[in-house]
C-alpha cells in the first residue's frame, strides 16, 4: 500500500471521531491536539488503525501527529 492510500484510510478512520473533518483537510503535520483529540480518542483511533491495517501499535508509541502514525504503519508493514 502506498502512502497516499494509507493516508486515505487514516483520514477515513479519523473522520469517524471528528465529524467536521473535510476530505483532504488532514495533513501529515496535523497533530491530534489540532483535532481536539483527548487521550481516549487517540487510543480508540489507534485500535481502529490496528484493525484496519492488521498491525499492532505499541502502547508506548508517542503519537503526536498523523505523520507519527504514518511512520508506525509503514514500519509495521515493513516499508
Amino acid at each position: 500500500m502506498n502512502k497516499q492510500e494509507t493516508m486515505k484510510k487514516i483520514e477515513k478512520i479519523i473522520s469517524e471521531y471528528k465529524d467536521d473533518l473535510k476530505p483532504g483537510e488532514l495533513k501529515p503535520e496535523t497533530t491530534f491536539a489540532d483535532l481536539d483529540f483527548d487521550s481516549l480518542d487517540v487510543v480508540d483511533m489507534v485500535m481502529a488503525c490496528e484493525d484496519e491495517f492488521g498491525i499492532e501499535i505499541p502502547d508506548d508509541a508517542n503519537l503526536k501527529s498523523v505523520q507519527d502514525l504514518l511512520d508506525l504503519i509503514e514500519k509495521a508493514e515493513g516499508k
